[in-house]
Parts: structure tokens; C-alpha cells; sequence
């Protein structure tokens, strides 16, 4: 999965990968208890990606960084909404992928779903 999530990243528009810079893909297993906790979010299989670290709408050069940003992609729920449907895994991760990037920029989840639904 981190070939391939790896591949997909370089498919990506240069214009939008090169703000991405730095950041680290990382494949678990499932999102962390306290993680699924703290979104409200009661099946695990329901999260698939998750940004975390501050997005580059709050970031200043002024700043020291204290960690390194993340996407993290959650193996099993993707693989299980792969299995369930008929989109390609690296579409699917693609999305995903997207998706958290969209937090990297600032974007909420309501910002993207109107982009999406404008496209």
C-alpha cells in the first residue's frame, strides 16, 4: 500500500504536490482509539485518511516547527471500501490523498464537498 500510495502521490499535479513538501505518508492499520475518539467516529472502517499536523493557512516562517506534518491512510478500511465497490484501489487512495491535502491547505471538509460539488 505505500507503493502504491507512493505512485499515486506522484500522479498528483506538480502545482499541487510541490505545497506538500515535507509532508510524511504513512499506512496504519486502523486510526488510533483516542483518535476515533476525539472525532466522535464509533467504527474505525469508517475513516480511511486523516491530516495531522497545521494546515499552511496557519503556519509562519516565524515558527519552529515542533513536528512533521502527516497523512495518515488507514490499510483496512480502505481496503475494505475497495473490495465493496468498483472504483480501483488507486483511485480510492487518490481521493483520499486529495482529500487530506485539502487540510494541509486550510480546506474543511464542508470547503471540499462544494468544490467537489461544483466540479
Amino acid at each position: 500500500m505505500q507503493r502504491v500510495a507512493e505512485q499515486v502521490f506522484e500522479d498528483i499535479p506538480e502545482g499541487l504536490r510541490r505545497h506538500v513538501d515535507g509532508v510524511a505518508i504513512l499506512i496504519e492499520e486502523f486510526a488510533e482509539a483516542q483518535t476515533l475518539h476525539d472525532m466522535e467516529i464509533d467504527d474505525p472502517f469508517n475513516l480511511l485518511g486523516l491530516y495531522h499536523g497545521i494546515s499552511i493557512d496557519h503556519k509562519s516562517v516565524l515558527d519552529a516547527p515542533s513536528d512533521v506534518d502527516r497523512i495518515f491512510l488507514y490499510r483496512r478500511p480502505l481496503l475494505d471500501l475497495w473490495a465493496a465497490g468498483e472504483d480501483t484501489l488507486e483511485d480510492i487512495i487518490k481521493n483520499v490523498l486529495i482529500h487530506e491535502i485539502g487540510h494541509h491547505f486550510g480546506l474543511s471538509d464542508d470547503d471540499m464537498h462544494r468544490l467537489e460539488d461544483e466540479a
